[in-house]
């Protein structure tokens, strides 16, 4: 079991906030910010400074007191014994002429170096923030997922919150009465414009965000909430609280065409693979399940074709590796808090990294190797990896609790994060995206259009 909904003492005081209105942050006086230089004494010889300031110059200023070439040998044999002949190590002086080639570059046959790859800033800080009043603490629900037409779903309380990142503009697309709500998953179809939205009463409802209609009503496929929400085409799959997981087809009436049986407690992941043939689901009975969408039947229950036992939490947290159509990445509760690594083909663990804290989500990067993982207790931060080392790039903090949900925006540069203190961040963790270079223009061969030459 891990850690469910938490409690907010800020409920109290969320009447009065707005919700996606952006904070800012008071300025401190400038007069707040002064400060002054202290010098490190202990690295400075004083000695040698007062005699530079006095003894070494009485020859220059009064020349009559040079009396002879022996005292100036003397003096000079003292100022080596004492170190005092110092010169400065780095000096002012021309730069050093350019090497001379022997060879012309364009002339030699030697391999040119290959410019190096610089490496990105990674920004600490987040670069909007946005008030999420009463969004609610739980972290077996999927509250917030971004869009393919760039606008950002967010679920708070019983309402459904629409905010276009392209011109910044917030709208309300739903609220649920008592006997449905709270919102419990939201999942953007493919299209970016039609929107899916789980409910506490196990109901699914199809929403039409350009026209703020719905659409229609999912019944019938699971005994209480709907916690996770996936896409594959026009199969809307579903996991609840009572252990199943159901396919829906949202173009037919009677829409339930496959069920997955396999987990004992609430499912809170769902993630269907970039080819659509392999489904992810994890639950709080600690279990990842891997299933085959080829063998699905409609008429009985599915047979997983993984069953991988090696979490010892809740597992919530799963991203398919978007350069590698079989690798998997999972992530454990606060009994677990690792990172494993799963060939979804033989179902083999390749890795597993101890993260230290409680994993509420993981995303790939679109763009490089890397993998970015959000946390709860102690530090509620987003950390950033390198793939396969695993070696820490960055680790991003602003939040101030558990950092539940992450989305991705379409072009992979921002990911946006929610948390238990009712923010919702965006942060340019990704960079970004480098530009295609056309490929080498071939000359076509001759006769190239020719099946044959008679």
């Amino acid at each position: 079991m891990d850690a469910g909904s938490m409690s907010s003492s800020s409920n109290l005081k969320s009447g009065s906030r707005c919700p996606l209105q952006e904070q800012f942050l008071q300025k401190r006086n400038s007069r707040e910010n002064l400060d002054r230089f202290i010098p490190n004494r202990s690295a400075m010889d004083f000695d040698y400074a007062h005699y530079m300031l006095t003894e070494g110059r009485k020859g220059k200023e009064n020349p009559a007191m040079v009396s002879s070439p022996s005292k100036d040998a003397y003096r000079k044999q003292l100022a080596e014994a004492m170190n005092m002949n110092r010169t400065r190590i780095l000096a002012f002086k021309n730069k050093p002429p350019a090497p001379v080639e022997l060879f012309p570059r364009e002339f030699s046959s030697l391999p040119q170096d290959k410019p190096a790859k610089l490496r990105r800033h990674i920004p600490q800080t987040s670069d909007r923030t946005l008030d999420a009043p009463d969004l609610v603490d739980d972290y077996y629900l999927n509250l917030l997922d971004w869009g393919s037409s760039n606008v950002l779903a967010i679920a708070l309380a019983s309402t459904v919150y629409l905010w276009d990142a392209t011109s910044g503009s917030t709208s309300e697309l739903v609220t649920f009465e008592d006997e449905s709500g709270p919102v419990t998953s939201v999942n953007w179809a493919p299209d970016g414009r039609h929107i899916a939205i789980g409910l506490d009463n196990s109901e699914v409802q199809l929403w039409d965000s350009t026209a703020n209609r719905q659409l229609r009503t999912l019944r019938g496929c699971h005994r209480s909430r709907v916690g996770s929400l996936a896409w594959n085409n026009h199969i809307l799959t579903t996991g609840g609280m009572d252990g199943c997981i159901v396919n829906n087809d949202v173009r037919i009436r009677s829409h339930i065409v496959e069920t997955y049986r396999g987990h004992e407690q609430e499912v809170c992941g769902l993630k269907w693979s970039a080819s659509g043939q392999q489904l992810a689901s994890g639950g709080n009975d600690n279990l990842l399940h891997i299933w085959d969408r080829s063998v699905a039947s409609s008429n009985s229950p599915t047979q997983w074709l993984h069953r991988l036992e090696d979490h010892t939490a809740a597992v919530k947290a799963l991203a398919w590796c978007p350069f590698q159509g079989n690798l998997l990445a999972s992530g454990g509760g606060g009994g677990d808090r690792c990172i494993k690594f799963w060939n979804t083909h033989t179902g083999a663990c390749l890795n597993s990294v101890d993260t230290g804290s409680q994993v509420c989500a993981l995303l790939w990067n679109k763009n490089e190797r890397e993998l970015l993982s959000s946390h709860g207790f102690t530090q509620n931060q987003l950390t950033l990896w390198k793939y396969p080392s695993m070696a820490k790039v960055a680790e991003l903090t602003g939040h101030t609790s558990r950092v539940l949900y992450m989305a991705q925006s379409p072009d992979g540069c921002t990911v946006a994060s929610a948390a238990g203190d009712e923010t919702l961040r965006f942060w340019n963790v990704f960079g970004v995206p480098e530009v295609a270079k056309p490929g080498p223009k071939t000359n076509p061969e001759p006769f190239a259009h020719l099946n044959r030459i008679r």
